[in-house]
């Protein structure tokens, strides 16, 4: 065995993972742009939309992204008049994000996204079960790691 196999390209894990999730972005932008929303602000309405509050440190979290990352998508969603961000008046480093009554009449407008995104899944609806499933176990694993 060459000892350079394991630094081939086509033996990464994190290849296909990077290459499937641009794949699977790449497939949302022409749903999104019906609501001119970018994959980082849906998937962070997604949790606005379950959560109707949150707090930044939080939303954050759930989303698995720093605050430098976070921050212009907030800024971008408040200027759009979908959520409202305000600081704790006994502490202000805590941050407070809502949905806007505009941003829950768009809920019910982005319904359609998720099948229109899926139904480009050729193959069996199964396997992509299975694969979120198992995803979303490595991602949990990973978390406890950290």
């Amino acid at each position: 065995m060459n000892k350079y196999n394991k630094i081939k390209l086509e033996n990464q894990l994190c290849f296909p993972l990077y290459a499937l999730s641009r794949k699977v972005i790449k497939l949302y932008k022409p749903v999104l742009d019906k609501y001119n929303l970018t994959y980082t602000q849906y998937i962070t309405m997604l949790v606005l939309w379950e959560e109707e509050k949150i707090l930044f440190k939080e939303l954050g979290q759930r989303l698995h992204l720093d605050s430098g990352t976070l921050t212009p998508v907030i800024n971008k969603l408040v200027s759009m008049n979908l959520v409202i961000k305000y600081r704790n008046k006994e502490d202000d480093r805590v941050v407070t994000i809502e949905i806007t009554d505009k941003g829950k009449v768009l809920k019910d407008d982005i319904l359609e996204v998720p099948d229109r995104v899926y139904c480009n899944f050729n193959g069996n609806q199964e396997d992509i079960i299975m694969l979120k499933k198992y995803l979303d176990k490595v991602l949990n694993q990973l978390n406890n790691k950290s």
